[in-house]
């Protein structure tokens, strides 16, 4: 029986009301709650224009493994008994939808495989196919374990399997197939690769502005020329997102601009602020959580953001009301005694005894849990209060025996996160208390915990520094902020990266190489020795290390 047909390419694209701002798949990472807490920023309007993905998932465990597919999409309450679970009866009235892909908040959403094997990939797809609009390929894990596995970025050189892997989904199913990939080593080879993908019958090219190599302290810039010169060499209807190099709400708009891309995808600034996608209220809506400093850069709060993600998990995971909160801590509120005390106080009553870490004794059991929205939580919260937990260590130390599951654990560390951000704003007031702002010439590298002093006017080169990123996206700790990076020239000076005497000659000649090419070096480095060992079995499969941005 012939399949109906289906929209593919621009037409696809422009039927989910042409979205420019993407939510990238992440391992463990993009997962609903987090999806919801993003959209949560954005007005009604800013909303339509906004398209996410889910983590990745590996198509072989998804499509075999009950018990993996379960903890990782919960499209539904009561999902059919296994074996039973066709498409047309995962269609059924009968099941009541739940999270992932749930028309009412969660959509439009592309559900993200890696896979080296058609059929795997297909009835995984398959699986998801109700709850989703698109199903994306990942074809841009840069990690050893991909290589390994032979899945994500390292399924370049085998560009005849990419093909049938793209053209069995595109054939097969009733919605559409998308791909997200990696430049190579010019921009001629990214062209022909990027081609080949299309060819096979993706709908929509995500383009990932790094090569391969460039992970880790060697991550580097990504190269929008490569994105634009694809624009340029593509069909007009190819439908291609940008990612990489996006810190804050503003290099959205400049993104798009320099690549001519159609939408622009966000994974890491993202996780450091959700908030990246909407643009920042007015001064008279900021309320309580949106902070303005005296030079008029601004931010949400993290005390707030963290308020609002909880309050996501009570509603969506938890199916309750989330607790009665007093209004959140302004400086121009009366004072009610001194809060490092408070917060101090709080903090001694949940340290544990030494011995009692070792032993266990006293500690509750945790029961482990199967929401990948709970399990995500502290992994996201590290993310996000990565400025404020490097200042207020016993925040950090109470985050870190948060486990998923454990809300009084995470309510704790919120409690303990809105004084720190009481203490903040306190301070900052005392600071500019006579109405100018302080000279802030020393500011620390978000990369490192050395101090990178810009005090020329002249920017330095962006592929040789970091400092002029760092002196443009700076904030008070306890409001969101993006990680920067040193670049690899700098990870290489503070001896975070290192490199063998060959290993500095084969960069340098690495190098040269790129510029004869026409492509910016960013540090390319060598790529990592993995033992070429066989898998130990087709059964055995190995994913990222949770927490990872992928791709």
């Amino acid at each position: 029986m012939k399949r109906p047909s289906k929209l593919h390419g621009r037409a696809f694209y422009e039927s989910l009301g042409s979205p420019k701002l993407v939510l990238a798949p992440m391992v463990d990472q993009s997962e609903f709650a987090w999806r919801i807490l993003t959209r949560s920023f954005m007005s009604p309007e800013q909303g339509k224009n906004f398209l996410a993905y889910t983590p990745m998932f590996h198509s072989k465990l998804f499509a075999d493994v009950t018990k993996y597919r379960e903890s990782h999409f919960q499209a539904n309450r009561n999902p059919p008994p296994t074996g039973s679970d066709t498409n047309e009866q995962l269609k059924s009235e009968t099941v009541e939808r739940y999270l992932d892909g749930n028309p009412a908040f969660d959509r439009p959403l592309f559900v993200q495989f890696c896979s080296n094997n058609p059929d795997d990939l297909l009835n995984a797809a398959r699986r998801v196919e109700p709850y989703c609009d698109a199903v994306d390929l990942n074809l841009g894990c840069p990690q050893g374990i991909a290589k390994r596995g032979h899945y994500g970025a390292f399924l370049q050189e085998d560009q005849d399997l990419i093909y049938r892997l793209i053209n069995r989904l595109h054939t097969e199913l009733t919605i559409p197939v998308t791909a997200k990939m990696r430049i190579l080593e010019t921009k001629e080879k990214t062209l022909e690769y990027a081609q080949k993908i299309l060819s096979a019958g993706a709908s929509i090219l995500t383009v990932h502005g790094r090569q391969r190599e460039q992970k880790g302290h060697a991550t580097g810039l990504a190269d929008w020329s490569v994105i634009r010169y694809l624009r340029e060499n593509l069909p007009p209807e190819t439908v291609i997102f940008a990612n990489g190099n996006i810190l804050q709400h503003e290099d959205i708009g400049r993104c798009l601009e320099e690549t001519g891309a159609d939408g622009v995808m966000s994974a890491e600034g993202n996780l450091y602020d959700p908030s990246i996608f909407a643009a920042p209220p007015l001064p008279e809506q900021c309320g309580r959580e949106y902070w303005r400093g005296r030079d008029g850069k601004g931010g949400y709060r993290m005390d707030a953001v963290m308020r609002r993600y909880m309050d996501i998990i009570y509603k969506y995971v938890l199916d309750k009301d989330p607790p009665q909160r007093k209004p959140l801590f302004l400086p121009s509120d009366l004072e009610e005694g001194p809060p490092r005390k408070k917060r101090k106080e709080r903090h001694e009553q949940n340290i544990q005894n030494p011995k009692d870490k070792k032993t266990g004794k006293g500690q509750k059991q945790q029961q482990k849990t199967t929401s990948p929205n709970l399990a995500a939580m502290q992994g996201h919260l590290f993310h996000l209060l990565r400025s404020l937990v490097s200042k207020h260590t016993d925040v950090r130390d109470a985050l870190a025996r948060s486990k998923g599951g454990d809300i009084e654990a995470f309510e704790n560390v919120l409690s303990m996160v809105e004084e720190a951000v009481k203490v903040g704003l306190l301070e900052y007031e005392r600071e500019h208390a006579d109405g100018t702002a302080k000279a802030e010439t020393d500011v620390k590298s978000h990369g490192s915990t050395e101090l990178v002093t810009s005090t020329s006017t002249e920017i330095d080169d962006a592929s040789e520094s970091s400092a002029a990123a760092v002196e443009r996206c700076k904030r008070p700790y306890f409001i969101c902020q993006p990680y920067i990076r040193p670049l690899p020239k700098e990870a290489l000076e503070k001896g975070s990266l290192t490199l063998s005497r060959k290993e500095k000659a084969k960069l340098e000649k690495a190098d040269a190489e790129t510029r004869d090419a026409g492509l910016e070096p960013g540090g390319k480095i060598m790529e990592e020795k993995i033992n070429r060992e066989k898998d130990p079995g087709e059964d055995a499969v190995e994913i990222p290390r949770e927490g990872v941005v992928c791709g």
